[in-house]
């Protein structure tokens, strides 16, 4: 939950379908700059829910039902949806009657925040039509800055980005109701004492000692911090790769884990998601994992695909094929391998 001076936001659950239609939905004059361009029925209401409930569940984040703080009176939906072509986008539908009042400028502000201060996303991006001056009018207070044209969801729309920079100075009021969770990007490996309290005990986290392999050091380290202490964490380097001998700029996920006493929490799936959005940033067009074959189910769940080709990394001795799962995640509409895979030096 997330509490601004005048507004109650609470992830939208089936429950809100109602209410979704009744401010949203039904209303053409909010319809006609969102995707569908016109209004739409109760079922579709219900299917927009299902929709953001997964998302909720895909990504630990996702879109907030925004309700009056007095009143508990339903305004509208504000939130961040991650697009697997485009990033974490920042989109808000607000109720008519609730317009000209701020809100969707107030709940923005609360998104931003949660997207910055709580999740350490590298950047997040709105989309909104030429027309939409309401719209644009709020991104530009909000802090963002144009980025040029983009098709998104077949519609031609002006594309804004927020970064950190731009945000951290701008004032909000936002309690989240006590939460305590935070991501937190550092360069590097991370610290070993952050490891080893994840491990907490286990010599063998991620069931590969008996593999015999030199790995690689990660370049960037995302850990997810409770009441100050690591409860989860992943790792990733960026290089230069071969796919069927063509070289993509990719980058190696790893050292995905999370304490045994927070397992089951949906943290790794967030730390997941997050890591994808900063290597995005860095101009990555693949990500790529190698795991066991018991987590491959999970990944699928995440939008991850599994490759049938051989994929080759650098040892000591020479190169060698991974006996592990590969998983990738497209991140620029390139086709999947159908010879093998080149990772062109230590296993991640």
């Amino acid at each position: 939950m997330l509490r601004t001076q005048r507004l109650v936001m609470e992830p939208i659950r089936r429950g809100d379908s109602d209410d979704l239609f009744e401010a949203v939905v039904s209303q053409d004059s909010v319809m006609r700059w969102l995707a569908t361009g016109r209004a739409d029925s109760r079922s579709a209401a219900t299917a927009m829910c299902d929709d953001h409930v997964a998302h909720w569940s895909r990504h630990g984040y996702g879109d907030f039902a925004v309700r009056d703080a007095a009143t508990h009176a339903f305004l509208g939906r504000v939130g961040l949806r991650n697009r697997a072509r485009h990033g974490v986008d920042l989109g808000f539908a607000v109720h008519p009657r609730a317009q000209g009042r701020g809100i969707a400028g107030e709940a923005g502000r609360a998104c931003l925040d949660l997207a910055f201060r709580r999740l350490s996303l590298p950047a997040v991006f709105a989309f909104v039509l030429p027309g939409n001056t309401t719209s644009i009018a709020v991104l530009r207070r909000l802090g963002a800055q144009a980025d040029g044209p983009v098709q998104s969801s077949g519609l031609h729309c002006l594309r804004y980005r927020f970064g950190p920079a731009a945000t951290a100075a701008t004032e909000h009021v936002v309690d989240d109701g006590g939460a305590d969770l935070q991501l937190i990007h550092v360069l590097g490996p991370g610290s070993p004492g952050d490891g080893a309290a994840l491990r907490d005990g286990s010599p063998d986290p991620f069931e590969v000692n008996g593999l015999g392999l030199v790995w690689a050091d990660k370049q960037h380290t995302l850990t997810a911090v409770s009441e100050g202490r690591p409860v989860a964490s992943a790792g990733w380097l960026v290089r230069d790769m071969a796919f069927d001998g063509s070289t993509r700029r990719a980058a190696g996920l790893g050292g995905v884990l999370v304490h045994p006493a927070h397992r089951g929490q949906g943290i790794a799936r967030t730390v997941i998601s997050v890591a994808v959005e900063h290597a995005r940033a860095a101009g990555v067009e693949t990500m790529i994992l190698l795991c066991r074959p018991d987590l491959v189910p999970l990944y699928t769940q995440l939008g991850w695909s599994r490759l049938s080709v051989p994929v080759i990394f650098r040892q000591p001795d020479g190169a060698r094929t991974s006996p592990l799962t590969t998983m990738t995640y497209d991140l620029a509409g390139l086709p999947h391998p159908t010879i093998g895979v080149d990772l062109r030096g230590l296993p991640f």
